[in-house]
């Protein structure tokens, strides 16, 4: 693939068209949110404008069409990341409620005080909180895994905690929202379940970067969002293996989610509809199919290939910038299309602030992993992080961005 402005893929995305501070839009916050191609925009268009109805409780035309057209969603998705059945799939609002779900409906039905959650010290606050808040409930023990300089988990530290007993989960993230990590989730589901444990997965960050099978995985849960995977914000996933999702409490209760409603007492519709009460966000999931025929159509492995070369070509870049500290891997080929980074004496806001002036839209703060931050003695960082549709003159915009920031703050 060329890697300039002649990318094919710019032209699929109206809003990279655009300028910002009379500067081209230089778009490298892909890890907060992709951007939408014409694909997704007109799904969810052609939805509002030609189908719109509500799901499953309709005979009537329109409703029957928007029922296959989500139901067919679920089956996308099932396939592309390699889930047995589409019952398996379960539509929520994104990561964050999906790993909620995991929490309240599974882990809080099964876990008894003393039991032993193994977390990830570097991940997001969307996987560490929850089982927080359900520890202080159920008197858990939380463990964590540290990391090496690289970022690398402590697999040695996994085991030893697993070979102390009592562990009933293991929750990590699939890659580091910061440190671009691409953790073994196959070896760390191997070692889990040979004690019994089970393992949640939070790959917000993988589905659209790396190829995911979650058979192949043995994972039992995975949770992601639909707008990190260039569909609509507001839809996202939990797959869970059917043997737990039929020991999993719905959440949400209303419609769409029952059998039977009672005076005294309900019963719980099949898997899906169980755990999607209420109307469900039935055009973004539309859309979010729309994303995943997108993705399919270039091919995980051109999109692998892609971000690697930008790694190659912008981290030596950064190395070269006097004073700048990457966090993570300074092994380009160890990390997945972001890099996260702070400057000696120079906020990261700071940082992000003199780059939005020339265009260059970046993240700035502790991205959700304060813990990881703290451990590492810096108070923030600033984040790069792209998809198919940047390009080498991306990657330049940012270092002359840097360069100009260090020259007005440093």
């Amino acid at each position: 693939m060329e890697q300039n402005q002649n990318n094919p893929y710019i032209k699929d995305f109206p809003i990279l068209f655009r300028t910002v501070n009379s500067n081209r839009l230089t778009y490298l916050d892909n890890a907060a949110t992709t951007q939408k191609p014409t694909a997704v925009i007109a799904a969810l268009t052609d939805f509002y404008t030609q189908h719109n109805a509500n799901v499953h409780r309709g005979i009537h035309t329109l409703s029957e069409e928007a029922t296959d057209m989500y139901e067919s969603a679920r089956e996308k998705i099932a396939q592309f990341i390699g889930a047995p059945t589409s019952s398996e799939i379960i539509f929520t609002s994104g990561s964050t409620e999906s790993l909620n779900l995991v929490v309240a409906g599974w882990a809080a039905n099964n876990l008894v005080s003393n039991d032993v959650v193994v977390l990830n010290s570097t991940d997001h606050h969307s996987n560490l909180v929850a089982w927080q808040m359900l520890a202080k409930t159920l008197d858990l023990k939380l463990k964590y895994l540290s990391v090496d300089a690289n970022g690398e988990l402590d697999l040695v530290q996994l085991k030893t905690y697993l070979n102390e007993g009592n562990v009933k989960v293991v929750s990590t993230s699939h890659i580091s929202n910061v440190l671009g990590t691409v953790n073994n989730i196959k070896e760390i589901c191997k070692l889990a379940h040979a004690v019994g444990a089970k393992v949640v997965v939070d790959g917000a960050q993988a589905v659209s970067h790396i190829p995911v099978n979650v058979q192949s995985l043995d994972c039992d849960f995975y949770a992601f969002s639909g707008h990190k995977m260039f569909g609509p914000m507001g839809i996202g996933v939990l797959f869970g293996k059917r043997s737990l999702l039929e020991n999993t409490n719905p959440i949400k209760f209303g419609g769409g989610m029952i059998s039977t409603v009672g005076l005294e007492s309900s019963t719980w519709a099949t898997i899906p509809e169980r755990f999607e009460g209420g109307t469900p966000s039935v055009a973004d999931a539309i859309g979010l199919g729309a994303a995943v025929d997108y993705i399919n159509n270039i091919g995980l492995e051109k999109i692998v290939a892609h971000e690697s070369s930008l790694n190659a070509y912008l981290i030596p870049k950064l190395n070269s910038i006097k004073g700048l500290h990457i966090l993570g891997s300074a092994d380009f080929t160890k990390r997945a299309g972001l890099v996260s980074f702070y400057v000696d004496g120079i906020h990261s806001h700071d940082v992000a602030s003199v780059l939005s002036t020339v265009g260059v839209a970046v993240r700035s703060g502790h991205h959700c992993a304060m813990p990881l931050h703290k451990g590492m003695s810096i108070a923030s960082s600033t984040r790069a992080s792209y998809h198919i549709y940047n390009t080498y003159a991306d990657m330049d915009a940012l270092v002359n961005g840097i360069n100009t920031a260090i020259k007005i703050l440093g």
